[in-house]
């Protein structure tokens, strides 16, 4: 673990802290302890992934975390692992999370490249929108290819793991979690789920992409791990005397990319979606380098998209019909469930620390 600041969440150890600090101290802690912020993130994922948008009413919340937890919690689980086993902040869980968002839609459910994935449910009528931005030969839509890897990117990955890392507080932030033993478990528990949605998929929906499709996104999956796993992500970088805003500020760029990206359907709404989508992450990552940039900050940027999604679940359907009261209760446990999480871990950073930055990646 290195004793530097996060090369993007900046977080900086408090002096009187270095010895607490130190990975050793990890080992004393009770086994419950070292595996409550695991078992977290395995149920926070699917959750997020999943139910945070509106997905599924609230009778079927718990099937989501049994069946998808293994494999939506085992891959948020691994990336934020090997992150901080690197030393490594935000920009290669990103990366991993960019690579993990490809492979499950591209090889994994394969909905990515099944015109007919949605057929059988209530999203069905999206088909045409998604039709008008395909990419010639290799046959899937770039819209959709932008709302599930910007979706698993947003939701199932950097939401949960910034929000239990804020709530764990500074001395364990950016520790690992589990040792090797700990992560081929995960590692077994994440391909077993994997291979269990990708038979249910292919026994009920019949379809496997071609070799061209499956060739163009493991390609894909191999050069966003190779880029993440660049020694330069591991390099703390001096932080700059800059002026940051406040953080809320950074929340609604982070909604401006949410709600913009719908604004116009076809290639031009794709157009608008990318463009905000790399002005708004340049800028963070701007921000990012100022010696004012805190935790405060990466909550806010890591769960803005969790809060936009949890407020227009009450706009959108379940992906089966369910009765209009179990659809409005899964909604309401939806909002509740998001502000008391956010609500914790600005809590937990306000408590650690009332008058100073936090820090943060």
């Amino acid at each position: 673990m290195p004793t530097g600041p996060d090369p993007v969440t900046g977080d900086h150890p408090a002096a009187d802290n270095a010895a607490a600090d130190r990975p050793v101290a990890a080992d004393h802690l009770p086994l419950r302890r070292r595996l409550l912020p695991v078992i977290a993130l395995l149920l926070l994922a699917p959750w997020a992934a999943e139910c945070s948008w509106g997905g599924f009413a609230i009778d079927d919340f718990l099937p989501v975390l049994i069946f998808l937890g293994p494999m939506y919690g085992g891959a948020a689980i691994l990336i934020r692992e090997t992150a901080r086993h690197l030393g490594a902040g935000w920009p290669t869980i990103v990366l991993l999370a960019a690579a993990f968002g490809v492979l499950q839609a591209g090889l994994v459910d394969q909905s990515l490249f099944n015109p007919d994935y949605l057929d059988d449910t209530q999203y069905a009528d999206t088909r045409a929108a998604a039709e008008a931005s395909l990419v010639p030969g290799l046959e899937f839509s770039l819209r959709q290819a932008f709302d599930y890897v910007g979706n698993h990117i947003v939701l199932t990955i950097c939401a949960p793991i910034v929000l239990i890392e804020s709530i764990l507080g500074p001395k364990r932030r950016l520790r690992p979690w589990l040792g090797r033993p700990g992560l081929a478990m995960v590692g077994v528990l994440y391909l077993l789920g994997s291979l269990l949605i990708f038979s249910d998929i292919n026994d009920d929906k019949g379809f496997l992409a071609s070799p061209l499709q499956l060739t163009f996104a493991a390609s894909l999956v191999l050069a966003l791990v190779a880029t993440a796993l660049l020694p330069r992500w591991r390099h703390p970088r001096p932080r700059r005397a800059r002026r940051v805003p406040h953080p809320l500020w950074v929340g609604l760029l982070v909604v401006l990319v949410r709600v913009g990206a719908d604004l116009t359907p076809g290639w031009a709404g794709v157009a608008i979606a990318l463009a905000l989508a790399a002005v708004v992450g340049g800028l963070i990552a701007y921000w990012s380098s100022g010696s004012g940039w805190g935790q405060r900050h990466v909550l806010v940027a890591g769960t803005a998209g969790l809060v936009t999604a949890a407020a227009f679940a009450y706009l959108v359907p379940p992906y089966s019909p369910a009765s209009p009261a179990a659809a409005l209760a899964g909604d309401v446990a939806v909002t509740v469930v998001t502000v008391a999480l956010v609500g914790a871990a600005w809590w937990r950073l306000r408590r650690a620390s009332p008058t100073v930055h936090v820090g943060a990646s």
